[in-house]
């Protein structure tokens, strides 16, 4: 009876990697499903079971641990941070002047996908036909001439025989809209880095040009989405099911990520120990050794996820993260909404 527990609570809370397919995928905990177990929904047993856990966090990297939720409720955290957290992007071009080996089109694409430093909750959205306003609108200008240094008479290089012909972001200068110099300072609105190359010139080649930025979201288009990279995994769980020692536990040990197998000396002999399954990537290489294989058990906690979120430097990935919980919030009380009309 034990035994058949011990399986029903792997089954219920355990994705299996087995040596050619994964078992247990999708999520089985409803009401009645299985005997003995009460999977009914209740609030104060989500409250007790779920908690967020932040492991590593910087201005433009956040890693955290969500605990005690079902997958599509992390996946939809995953997808608004990708699609639904408004940012401030570049959405029209005005070409005053192209000279420059770039076709207009191409210059224009290349300039909206550059990520600007503003904070969208500052501004508004723009109503489709409306003209451009302070309270929706940043604007930038780009004008750039290339032109020869007559100071550098035997140079080759092109850094030095030339003036202004690589253009980059640090070329956007922002222009203040009616007030906005009274709220922002210089600094504040401009994009992410200035390093970001936009073209090449040749002396006698110039862009002017003058770009307008609105509030949107990557649903829309990829250039309002504020993160390079948002995504979860499953926590690894490595079950050694015997001792293993000497040769063969430094043999584990190879088979895994740095840190997952620790050797601990007992009695002058190797002992493998799991010391951090949270490296582990998973990559099942135990299970191509027959001599190794029967002695592990590869598994992931099904609702422990590990999130990693990589801000593009707009917001940083914390406040990403709290804006992203309103987005779900907003939706839930929306839905809710629904239900009752």
């Amino acid at each position: 009876m034990i035994l058949k527990m011990n399986i029903l609570e792997d089954t219920r809370t355990r994705v299996t990697l087995n040596e050619h397919g994964v078992d247990n995928v999708h999520s089985t905990d409803f009401p009645g499903e299985y005997p003995g177990y009460d999977d009914s929904w209740d609030i104060n047993k989500f409250k007790k079971n779920f908690h967020v856990d932040m492991i590593k966090m910087n201005d433009d990297e956040l890693e955290f641990d969500m605990v005690g939720i079902d997958a599509a409720i992390a996946n939809a955290f995953r997808r608004i941070l990708l699609a639904e957290v408004p940012t401030m992007a570049i959405e029209k071009v005005h070409i005053y002047n192209n000279t420059s080996i770039i076709q207009d089109e191409v210059l224009a694409h290349r300039l909206g996908l550059i990520p600007i430093k503003a904070d969208p909750r500052l501004f508004e959205y723009k109503a489709e036909g409306e003209d451009f306003s302070p309270e929706d609108t940043i604007i930038f200008q780009l004008k750039v001439k290339c032109t020869k240094n007559p100071q550098a008479k035997d140079a080759t290089d092109p850094d030095e025989v030339y003036k202004d012909h690589k253009v980059t972001t640090k070329h956007l200068k922002w222009i203040p809209m009616k007030g906005q110099d009274a709220i922002f300072k210089e600094g504040d609105l401009q994009p992410v880095t200035d390093d970001i190359l936009i073209a090449k010139l040749r002396p006698g080649q110039e862009i002017d040009v003058r770009v307008f930025c609105n509030k949107g979201i990557g649903k829309d288009h990829a250039k309002f989405s504020p993160v390079a990279t948002a995504s979860y995994r499953l926590l690894p769980e490595i079950v050694l099911k015997s001792p293993i020692t000497g040769v063969l536990a430094e043999k584990l040990q190879t088979c895994f990520s740095p840190g997952v197998i620790a050797l601990d000396k007992v009695n002058g002999e190797n002992v493998a120990r799991v010391a951090n399954a949270r490296k582990d990537t998973c990559s099942r290489e135990v299970f191509r050794h027959e001599d190794l294989k029967d002695l592990v058990e590869l598994k992931k906690i099904r609702d422990h996820f590990i999130f990693s979120v990589e801000s593009t430097g707009i917001l940083p990935a914390d406040i990403l993260v709290e804006e992203a919980i309103k987005v779900l919030m907003k939706k839930c009380r929306d839905f809710l909404s629904d239900l009752d009309t």
